[in-house]
């Protein structure tokens, strides 16, 4: 098995755990169910932005323990205040050190667009994202089928939140595009190898129909590779990894975003 199989075989047995402990009607009942959702697409259109939607991932099972004592809310802020577009907030446990809490905590000190970062493959799990104030949620193409991808894009849409469709490939942005997703990212790490190659990005950005808002995801690491994506049409860069590893990330995702000006 490798390691995405097993991260969504676990990744079910929690969604079963969860609705026997937080049923949907008590979800429903959160102070950020009837919010109104921050549009990301528009906030990576500003102009006063970056382009850069900033995480904050604890671990990975690629790369270990990343940062394991982050603080959400120093480093969610000083994300925002540095000039990025938006937040990812992993909230996955067991393989990335997140957690429902991160996305809570991160809500409560910005008022701008947050992306739930998780394996979505339950209903359960996009009102869940509702409810702890999620404006985006994504999908994975790799680990749904286009009649998944519109079930659970359909619903978010219905709640307001706009979906971040992933693909890693052409095969993957031919099965899957679908108008249940607003914007589509180029993940350039293979969730099987973990094996990163940017160019994955620039080979796909001709073959995303232009109605959808393009998002460059994971391997960036220079101002350059942003410049030269937003040439081809690129506007969202998510970016963690090589801010999360510095002790201070929102130090340097502020000394990276003014190198793109």
């Amino acid at each position: 098995m490798d390691i995405l199989s097993e991260i969504i075989a676990n990744k079910k047995k929690e969604v079963k755990a969860q609705k026997e402990l937080y049923p949907i009607k008590l979800l429903e009942k959160s102070v950020f169910f009837e919010g109104e959702p921050v549009s990301l697409i528009k906030y990576l259109k500003r102009p006063d932005k970056s382009g850069v939607i900033a995480e904050i991932k604890r671990k990975s099972p690629s790369k270990g323990i990343i940062n394991e004592h982050v603080s959400i809310e120093r480093t969610s802020i000083g994300y925002m205040q540095a000039g990025a577009s938006g937040l990812s907030i992993l909230t996955d446990n067991h393989y990335f050190g997140g957690s429902a809490e991160d996305l809570k905590v991160a809500r409560s000190f910005n008022f701008c667009p947050i992306l739930r970062k998780d394996f979505m493959i339950d209903e359960y799990q996009v009102i869940e994202a509702k409810s702890l104030g999620a404006d985006v949620i994504l999908l994975i193409a790799s680990v749904l089928d286009k009649k998944e991808i519109e079930k659970l894009g359909g619903l978010a849409q219905s709640l307001g939140m706009q979906v971040l469709l992933e693909v890693h490939d052409e095969k993957e942005l031919i099965n899957s595009i679908s108008e249940k997703v607003n914007l589509i990212g180029v993940n350039n790490r293979d969730l099987k190898t973990f094996k990163t190659v940017v160019k994955t990005s620039f080979d796909l950005a001709d073959k995303i129909p232009s109605e959808f808002l393009k998002v460059s995801e994971s391997g960036l690491s220079e101002p350059q590779t942003i410049k030269d994506l937003k040439a081809c049409g690129y506007q969202g860069f998510l970016m963690g990894e090589t801010f999360m590893k510095n002790g201070r990330p929102e130090r340097a995702a502020k000394e990276f975003i003014k190198q793109l000006v």
